[in-house]
């Protein structure tokens, strides 16, 4: 049996990448000789991922917000994926960052189109009842939510508006600076201003983490990859377009989707029911009210005035 030219030019470059490294060709040979075909349901771990769907309740709904939940966790992590990439590079071309923060996007409206199986897909009562045996769990407590905006943004734009444009921002250490980061206002005892016990177990486990990277990434993020980059103008002006979608999708659309899920099940008269974690949603899942704007210069003052009021970003 005789090979084809294009086998031997193959055999003959694995023959060099591997005693480049000191590496038998012949053991390699072996084992893809001796190796099992990859199927579809090993290479990605089928069995195990759908073995992670278990519900507390025996409601069968319970299932479709597990499920849900987690998908949401997977498009944050591709978001991660390419944020990471991003801050890997010391100054990576325009078309570069356009690429992956189109990719970003992509994720968050999959993700902001599908919360409609948050808001019609689920029962109302049975979600009433299952959700009583999470607490005090919240989805208030996703780190890799929190990782994106950390990653996205300069720090100082994280702030509880109070504290946003310090003078002594600059001065201070990151950790003295997490104090004072906005979503801890969202998780407080309504009734007495204390920390909730959601978020004290969410600091408790991440606190450190999200530290750290609030350290690396307040002259590593996003935004200022986006102002080293040598841009043309019409490239200036694209990614301009793309980070502007980001910020709504980010900071308005994907909230109000939150919004439209907690007054469907969570918005009874007269008196709304607390969320699972005791957050105050309707004070905190407003975009208005937050004001959070991860790029506040490529917005004009009439947008910036009415940020996330009715029909903005639509």
């Amino acid at each position: 049996m005789s090979f084809s030219p294009e086998a031997l030019e193959r055999l003959k470059l694995l023959e060099d990448k591997f005693s480049s490294m000191g590496q038998d060709l012949v053991s390699y040979l072996d084992g893809l000789l001796y190796a099992n075909f990859t199927t579809y349901w090993d290479y990605i771990k089928l069995d195990t991922l759908l073995s992670l769907q278990s519900t507390k309740t025996d409601f069968p709904d319970e299932k479709i917000f597990v499920v849900y939940h987690q998908i949401t966790e997977l498009y944050f992590n591709l978001c991660l994926h390419e944020l990471e990439q991003i801050q890997a590079q010391e100054k990576p071309t325009a078309q570069f960052l356009l690429s992956r923060i189109k990719r970003i996007n992509q994720y968050f409206d999959a993700l902001i189109r599908s919360f409609g199986v948050m808001v019609e897909g689920m029962d109302r009562e049975q979600f009433l009842k299952f959700r009583m045996s999470l607490l005090p769990a919240s989805g208030f407590q996703s780190a890799q939510y929190r990782k994106i905006e950390i990653c996205s943004t300069d720090f100082n734009n994280l702030l509880v508006k109070e504290k946003r444009n310090m003078p002594e921002f600059d001065q201070m250490g990151t950790e003295d600076l997490f104090e004072h980061i906005y979503w801890k206002t969202g998780a407080t005892e309504l009734a007495s201003g204390k920390k909730t016990l959601t978020l004290r177990q969410f600091e408790d486990k991440y606190s450190a983490e999200l530290i750290e990277l609030a350290s690396y990434s307040r002259h590593n993020n996003l935004w200022t990859k986006y102002n080293k980059a040598d841009k043309t103008a019409e490239e200036e002006a694209e990614l301009g377009e793309q980070l502007r979608e980001l910020d709504l999708n980010v900071n308005v659309r994907w909230p109000m989707q939150h919004m439209r899920s907690a007054s469907r099940y969570l918005d009874k008269k007269p008196e709304a029911i607390a969320a699972t974690g005791g957050t105050n949603w309707q004070k905190y899942l407003p975009p208005r009210f937050q004001l959070r704007i991860f790029y506040p210069s490529l917005w004009s003052s009439d947008e910036l005035e009415n940020w996330g009021r009715s029909s903005f970003g639509e």
